[in-house]
């Protein structure tokens, strides 16, 4: 399963989100804990228990915002 993970620079932090999953987001003062909250809440939700199942590839940037791609095997 592959899932878009999204990252947004505010003003005063970053805003991860996993659109598909609903309410499935973060925030965070930098980038890597906004990304590690996120990630673990989707663990959470989809009921992955090992990190070592579950890849983040950096797919593209835009103008404030960076897409990556959640890959795992369920």
């Amino acid at each position: 399963m592959v899932l878009d993970l999204i990252l947004k620079k505010t003003d005063d932090g970053f805003n991860a989100y996993i659109p598909k999953l609903n309410g499935c987001d973060s925030w965070a003062h930098n980038e890597d804990d906004a990304l590690r909250a996120v990630i673990e809440m989707a663990m959470f939700y989809l009921k992955i228990d090992d990190r070592r199942r579950m890849k983040i590839d950096k797919a593209r940037t835009e103008e404030n915002k960076t897409i990556y791609k959640l890959i795992f095997n369920k």
